[in-house]
């Protein structure tokens, strides 16, 4: 049903928004332009300061206006609002269309999981839901994160008393790191997503919204094996940032502020006469290139401008770093060439950025400075990940088709009760508990 809403839902928003277009010539035109301006605009007052960012944005502001000015008065409001509705509904449908739920190899329960919890991550969630409780309810130890504990050093402990599964409420910095001790001692993970984003969990399969659920993932679950990043020794599970981010990330009062310290970073490094961070790096032909407004290196590449599942990753089993460097069009090459581009994105088991002085970076979204060189690579398989049945089991981006036209016929196959996704088509392989592959089944 829902296939079906979306493809005849979809169909007749294009139909009715040409329709709209032609029979009100040349409004269509003023808006379209109203819209460009305001883009324009809003580009320039970012990448400066003081004065001209506020002409800038005051004018973005004032086309918007104008905008919303030729909709409302030349024409009918309504029928706009129609089209727009129907876009967002058509959307929703196929997201929920294309949703799957994967049943990965089952594995034991562990004797003695251990969970780790940060009171203070995502404004309480842990106290929130009683997650000690819950914890205690299931056989699960959980152990609380005080102010200036070590984490790193907990976990170990931990595993020195016999624990045989790890699992980390909070941050996704907070997962790293537990992650990393799980993935050295070969012992099963669960992430439950009590942090404030929870990147790594919606990545995983697990339910985001279901909190206490994610803890069944030591008492009815399946598991999957993931890969890890690796900088400099360091493990990361979602990505690290160079250049723009990770210096907001540095900067003092940056938590309280977040828009506006990464605004107030903007102009200095993608403005006129901005300085880029002196990096250099060799993109996917080999070239040397230099400099970097951003640079993030990612576990695995992340499905990036699509109207479904931005800023997901298909995979987390790849074996590939994913990689994307923003900058300036004027960057050079050591020959003098300039890049055809200023976003770059490719896939590569190993990645290694060189610097004249120590580089700020923002690695799971906490804030550290790195010595140079460094090396990024990519450490396949090597997490054993626990999710409960009841959860997802796979990214929401997993089964997504790539483009449109593809999309088209994915829901086409659906509505007609063909349907013939399955967990091996996008997860790969799942390794069970003892190393060994199994396939599962994946549902809409």
């Amino acid at each position: 049903m829902l296939a079906a809403t979306a493809l005849v839902l979809g169909a007749a928003t294009i139909v009715l928004a040409v329709v709209v277009a032609v029979g009100e010539f040349p409004r269509g035109v003023g808006l379209l332009g109203c819209v460009l301006v305001a883009g324009v605009s809003a580009w320039y007052g970012i990448l400066r300061s003081r004065a001209p960012r506020v002409v800038g944005l005051a004018v973005a502001v004032l086309a918007i206006a104008l905008a919303l000015g030729i909709i409302v008065v030349g024409g009918a409001p309504l029928v706009d609002l129609l089209v727009v509705a129907g876009l967002l509904v058509t959307l929703a449908a196929a997201r929920g269309a294309l949703a799957v739920h994967v049943d990965l190899p089952g594995a034991p329960a562990p004797r003695h999981p251990v969970l780790f919890f940060n009171l203070r991550s995502g404004g309480g969630k842990a106290e929130r839901f009683e997650l000690a409780m819950e914890a205690r309810a299931r056989g699960i130890e959980p152990i609380e994160l005080g102010a200036g504990d070590d984490l790193e050093v907990l976990v170990r402990d931990a595993v020195a008393r016999g624990a045989d599964g790890l699992a980390m409420a909070g941050g996704d910095g907070s997962q790293a790191i537990v992650a990393a001790v799980a993935a050295e001692f070969g012992l099963p993970y669960a992430c439950v997503p009590a942090g404030t984003r929870n990147h790594f969990a919606l990545d995983l399969g697990v339910d985001r919204d279901d909190v206490v659920g994610a803890l069944e993932a030591f008492v009815d679950a399946g598991e999957r094996r993931v890969d890890v990043g690796d900088v400099n020794g360091r493990v990361f599970v979602n990505n690290v940032s160079l250049g723009l981010y990770a210096e907001a990330v540095q900067r003092e009062g940056y938590r309280d502020a977040k828009i506006r310290t990464l605004l107030d970073t903007v102009p200095e490094a993608l403005g006129p006469g901005g300085d880029e961070v002196a990096m250099r790096w060799r993109g996917p032909g080999g070239h040397e290139h230099r400099g970097g407004a951003a640079v993030l290196v990612s576990n695995n590449r992340y499905r990036l401008g699509r109207a479904i599942g931005s800023g997901t990753r298909p995979r987390i089993d790849d074996g590939l770093l994913g990689i994307t460097v923003v900058g300036a069009v004027s960057w050079r090459d050591d020959e003098g060439r300039a890049l055809q581009r200023p976003w770059r994105e490719w896939s590569a088991p190993t990645f290694r950025v060189d610097a004249e002085r120590p580089v700020a970076a923002g690695i799971d979204g906490e804030a550290l400075v790195l010595e140079p060189p460094l090396h990024f690579r990519i450490r396949p398989g090597v997490l054993r990940v626990r999710v409960a049945r009841k959860h997802p089991g796979a990214s929401p981006s997993a089964t997504l088709p790539d483009g449109i036209w593809a999309g088209v016929v994915e829901l086409a196959r659906i509505a007609l009760g063909r349907d013939q996704r399955s967990a091996t088509s996008t997860q790969g392989d799942q390794h069970g508990p003892d190393g060994s592959h199994g396939t599962g089944q994946a549902a809409s």
